[in-house]
């Protein structure tokens, strides 16, 4: 295979293709007017967002020679086409095959045998590629000229102390083992070569920077902006996985990333970043960081942050800066969650085997609630399910609220759902309580931050001893009568109405 040929083969797609692409579908609108990446940027996407409307480039922004794209991630079918894929019903095939790796099983049959070889192939073609001459060092900006005030990094919210990057891949590596971390954490703007990551304690990063701070080291740390949507996908898929987040992400896409090595610090990057931050945080250097609007709703709190001053800026010419906000859904992170929740699902039937679907509604921020259906044969079954659910994934850690129905309940239909906690429910014996359990530190419905309780509700059909007395027979519609009612349907008249529409209005909230 010639040099030419082996490029192409582990090439990862970039922003900007990606970009073209969604353009070339009518999902991308170039805004040419002036606006304010303070508050106003936000302000736009967010109304675009609450329509399920297409990505903005805003390519005339105040104070900035740079381009801004938003809104990139912003429906579930834009997620599907950045994973190379049409349908979201193809990343439960994902899931399957990152299960099949996750807890490989020896093949009883020829054909598992084939479709494990298939697996093991896509790991080889996902394996990270090199690049000598990345177009991510096209522009490189050291000392004095580095100001990172000239990125058109956006001020969501009125309230928020300030701008932020919150799309940015931050790369650190454990100074021991020396296995990279690829994390998605906000930062905030310090000064014009400073600023603050907001990371959670058992984050990759974090951990690092315990492990470096033992060490008396400072933690090298590589922000890359402006990258292949899939590799942000991959980012923030904690699925527990002996892999790393570039193979993952070869794995989502089909081919390796490429990667290039940073000017200054000792990590690597996607070769096709628009920009890439370098430098280094001593441990217990602190700043206030915060607060800023999150996914919660409100505006968090102020913490001391860890603090990152950055030496050196690479970028390619006429760089995008690619960036999102947090809020209330519907957000991009809401619909990066629902793209997820479908991953998920094959490797949670994997390990709790009961499970037959599950769903994280985006109203519930995609992960405060979850709605599992069981195929029940036994008492106390769906209480085990929801105990399993809870440490089945790390970020099922701060899910609140489980509520386990049967396998006939559609669990993505609320009518449903309440009919069956209406109606097979006895919040007596059927809903339970575990307290002092931890607790995401941006939900403030705690009594103390960072610990709280968790309730699981059992909306399953009982069976003995579960209760004592027989349970009614289901209402059914008269299998004859249905039948020949669909077949006259057009013959009644009706025949722009189709089967199964319903009107939300009469309901009197959204379905969808």
């Amino acid at each position: 295979m010639g040099a030419d040929a082996l490029h192409c083969f582990i090439m990862a797609r970039d922003l900007r293709e990606f970009l073209k692409q969604i353009e070339q579908r009518g999902q991308l609108r170039r805004i040419k007017a002036s606006v304010d990446p303070d508050l106003e940027i936000a302000e736009i996407a967010n109304r675009m967002l609450q329509r399920g409307g297409p990505a903005l480039l805003f390519e005339n922004v105040k104070g900035s020679p740079y381009s801004v794209a938003v809104n990139v991630m912003g429906t579930v079918e834009r997620i599907c086409w950045a994973m190379k894929m049409e349908r979201p019903e193809e990343l439960e095939d994902l899931g399957k095959k990152l299960g099949m790796l996750q807890q490989p099983k020896p093949p009883k049959k020829i054909s598992q045998a084939i479709e494990f070889g298939k697996v093991l192939f896509d790991v080889v073609k996902a394996k990270p590629g090199r690049d000598f001459l990345p177009p991510c060092h096209q522009v490189v900006v050291k000392g004095e000229e580095l100001d990172l005030n000239q990125i058109p990094m956006i001020r969501p919210y009125s309230g928020d102390a300030g701008k932020i990057i919150t799309l940015g891949l931050v790369i650190t590596k454990d100074c021991e083992t020396g296995i990279p971390n690829v994390g998605v954490y906000r930062l905030q703007l310090q000064s014009k070569n400073t600023m603050t990551v907001h990371w959670l304690s058992v984050r990759g990063g974090a951990r690092h920077l315990r492990k470096a701070a033992e060490r008396g080291k400072k933690l090298e740390v590589a922000i890359a902006l402006g990258v292949d949507p899939l590799i942000i996908m991959a980012a923030a898929t904690p699925i527990p996985v002996d892999l790393s987040e570039w193979l993952f992400a070869g794995l989502y896409g089909g081919s390796g990333v490429n990667l290039a090595k940073c000017k200054t610090v000792d990590l690597e990057v996607p070769a096709d970043s628009e920009f890439v931050l370098e430098g280094t945080i001593t441990p217990g250097e602190m700043l206030p960081d915060g607060p800023f609007g999150d996914h919660m709703g409100y505006y968090g709190g102020v913490e001391d942050s860890p603090l990152v001053r950055f030496h050196c800026v690479t970028h390619r010419k006429d760089p995008i800066y690619l960036t999102t906000f947090s809020g209330r859904p519907p957000k991009e992170e809401a619909m990066m969650a629902i793209a997820l929740n479908r991953i998920y699902t094959p490797i949670l039937r994997q390990q709790v085997s009961e499970i037959v679907d599950f769903f994280l509604p985006m109203e519930a921020l995609s992960y405060k609630a979850a709605i599992i259906s069981i195929d029940k044969a036994y008492p106390g079954q769906a209480r085990r399910a929801a105990l399993a659910f809870w440490s089945a994934l790390p970020q099922f850690t701060y899910t609140k609220f489980v509520i386990v129905v049967d396998k006939d309940i559609n669990i993505r239909d609320p009518r449903q759902v309440v009919w069956a906690i209406t109606s097979k429910v006895d919040p007596v014996r059927d809903v339970f309580i575990l307290p002092e359990t931890p607790f995401d530190t941006l939900d403030f419905a705690s009594e103390k931050i960072g610990l709280g309780g968790r309730m699981g509700i059992d909306a399953t059909t009982k069976i003995p001893p579960e209760t004592d007395h027989a349970w009614g027979a289901p209402l059914e519609s008269d299998a004859d009568t249905a039948a020949m009612v669909e077949r006259r349907w057009a013959e009644y008249g009706l025949a722009d109405l189709k089967l199964g529409d319903v009107d939300p209005n009469l309901f009197g909230y959204d379905m969808h």
